[in-house]
């Protein structure tokens, strides 16, 4: 097999939909999260995307992670609630966490949503995507627990944290126009990147890694071949590093959710805790003054003479819109081991219909 494939978005969403509804999924639950995994890989994360399927089968079966789960209600008062979503499907349970949210911001403009004890949540960017189709401003902080914690504190040499992710989203200035949405981990790179260079041979950015005896290293081997493993490094030194921590606080610990220091929750699978606030910005003033100055703001700073012709100046989630309509019209690019472990998955639940690669 060649060292990457190209699958048909459509087939491959099928192919998805059909395996998480092999899982015990209902038909709703199994849309979703197929829509969100392929989703992640259109935008061209593919970290995010359908990589990860294997090993929500697995969990499934170890018992770690629950289709069909509704989120349980610990706390509820006006625009505050908090929600555990019993180890269900994150795309799922999130996506019923964050309807919440925005319904309370209508209501009083603005409100507070935690989740905790959820299964992965994904692409922490679809998330603000449905606030901002909302017409709502979102903040997130999402801490992760899985397995031994992969990312150093800024001075540090070996894994004490997560990937931790933060995303700010801010609806169109227009009706039609596309929201910005701000969606990064705290570390160099998602710790799936690093999987998806692993998988497919290929050296991770300079600045990215550390081996154990924390010497700078592009190999990704560095986390999953090598005893005692190397680790990830934060984004722009001690500033990712206090992001990361802050995540770790914010959406961990004021929660009551799994925390990366404690040896005897890293083992129940991909366990998330997610702290939003979603914001009306119609009750801050006048709305159109509002819109009117986010395009010109956005306007000014794309107008900036790009240093390199061919790469004019974006806003966040251009970038993602660009590789969507590529990827739509071209075929989404699969490394062959992550290829290779979706079919086994898939055959391992009796689906051996799988799609055409080219």
């Amino acid at each position: 097999m060649t060292s990457e494939v190209r699958v048909d978005a459509g087939a491959l969403h099928d192919l998805l939909r059909a395996v998480v509804a092999a899982t015990g999924s209902a038909a709703q639950e199994a849309e979703q999260v197929a829509t969100h995994l392929l989703e992640a890989n259109l935008q061209g994360h593919d970290s995010h995307g359908i990589m990860l399927l294997p090993r929500y089968v697995d969990h499934v079966r170890e018992g770690k992670l629950h289709p069909n789960v509704t989120p349980e209600v610990i706390r509820q008062e006006g625009s505050l609630a908090l929600f555990d979503g019993r180890m269900g499907y994150g795309q799922q349970v999130g996506r019923i966490a964050m309807d919440w949210a925005i319904n309370a911001a209508r209501t009083h403009g603005h409100a507070v949503m935690g989740l905790r004890n959820v299964h992965h949540i994904g692409r922490v960017g679809t998330y603000g995507e449905q606030a901002a189709a909302a017409g709502m401003i979102s903040v997130h902080f999402v801490n992760g627990v899985s397995g031994a914690p992969a990312v150093a504190p800024f001075g540090g040499s070996d894994g004490r944290l997560s990937t931790n992710p933060v995303c700010v989203t801010i609806p169109p200035a227009v009706p039609g126009g596309q929201p910005l949405v701000l969606d990064f981990a705290t570390s160099a790179i998602a710790l799936g990147k690093c999987r998806v260079a692993f998988n497919a041979g290929r050296a991770v950015p300079e600045g990215a890694l550390v081996d154990a005896k924390g010497q700078p290293s592009t190999d990704p081997g560095v986390l999953y071949r090598d005893t005692p493993r190397g680790a990830l490094l934060s984004f722009g030194a001690h500033k990712g590093y206090g992001l990361a921590l802050v995540c770790e606080i914010l959406a961990g610990a004021l929660l009551g959710g799994a925390t990366a220091w404690r040896p005897e929750l890293r083992d129940r699978g991909i366990v998330n805790s997610w702290l939003a606030f979603v914001l009306d910005p119609a009750r801050f003033g006048d709305i159109e003054a509002f819109r009117g100055e986010l395009a010109a703001v956005i306007a000014d700073v794309k107008a900036s003479p790009p240093a390199d012709p061919d790469h004019p100046v974006l806003v966040a989630g251009e970038k993602e819109r660009i590789t969507k309509a590529r990827r739509l019209a071209d075929g989404i690019p699969v490394d062959a081991t992550t290829w290779g472990n979706l079919v086994a998955a898939a055959r391992s639940l009796g689906i051996n219909d799988v799609p055409p690669v080219r």
